[in-house]
């Protein structure tokens, strides 16, 4: 099949689906996304379903390059630069192709997003390649993209279908762009309590800008004193060798949570107090 067949086909599938929008098509679009650290991952695809057949190793062959999905090539847009399968990929826009196998599949991020099937793949336009083990899960009809085990940087790409399982790893670091909407929030005359308490705890999260953390948490309880304001002034305070001002701190946070009855915070402030006695012994 020649690019131009494969342009025209194209063209004809569109004007037949926007012809007849109100009836259900055998591969329906799909469409999933997640923010993952401050990057936002959207995945656009067509949903085949097995219906009886025998999908990997039948209509999907072992060893041959797939569209992965059906009708037009299934798509991954990242706004910030990511990496996937452990693999750098900038932020952009690119076509998913996959190599399934038996045990291992191998998965190709493309720069070329508007083909039909496998036409028109060119390896040398690739911007990632990597090998996924593939894994037998309980039985999924229709192909589904999802994201799991979502973390502060990270967050899993699953793609299931029939009784086959792939997970892909992608990790972001919002740390640099988590820094610049910092200075750019605290930088407004009127920025709020909850702003400052949020960069401490942020950066303290991360272990970065402690110095400054604690001057934000001090600011935060000025403007607004409660329990949560005081944990992160606590933890601030810790963070800066200042232990036994977080103990006294963490203590009139807990007694402030126990008065409000929240017993989330009470733990955290008495697992908090009970690590620095530890650490200062």
């Amino acid at each position: 099949m020649t690019m131009k067949s494969t342009v025209l086909m194209a063209a004809a599938f569109a004007a037949i689906t926007a012809s007849a929008q109100d009836l259900p098509q055998p591969s329906p679009v799909g469409e999933v996304e997640q923010i993952v650290g401050l990057t936002k991952v959207e995945v656009d695809y067509s949903r085949p379903s097995a219906k009886g057949r025998t999908v990997f190793g039948d209509v999907v062959p072992f060893d041959k390059l797939w569209r992965t999905g059906a009708n037009l090539n299934s798509t991954i847009e990242f706004s910030g630069p990511v990496k996937f399968g452990g693999q750098d990929v900038a932020a952009g826009k690119y076509s998913v192709f996959t190599v399934p196998g038996k045990e291992t599949w191998v998965i190709h991020l493309n720069k070329k997003t508007d083909l039909w099937g496998e036409d028109g793949f060119e390896e040398a336009s690739n911007v990632a390649s990597v090998k996924i083990p593939s894994t037998t899960t309980e039985f999924t009809e229709t192909m589904t993209f999802e994201f799991a085990n979502l973390n502060a940087d990270n967050a899993d790409l699953v793609l299931r279908w029939e009784t086959t399982k792939l997970v892909i790893p992608i990790v972001t670091d919002a740390t640099e762009q988590g820094v610049a909407n910092i200075k750019e929030a605290l930088s407004k005359a009127d920025a709020k309590a909850g702003a400052y308490g949020s960069s401490a705890r942020f950066c303290l999260d991360r272990k970065i800008l402690t110095k400054e953390s604690l001057e934000w948490a001090k600011k935060s309880v000025d403007m607004d004193k409660k329990f949560w304001t005081m944990h992160t002034l606590a933890r601030a305070q810790a963070a800066n060798g200042m232990t036994k001002e977080a103990i006294a701190t963490a203590e009139e946070s807990m007694k402030m949570a126990q008065e409000a009855k929240n017993e989330a915070y009470v733990k955290m402030n008495r697992d908090r107090i009970e690590e620095w006695m530890k650490a200062g012994k």
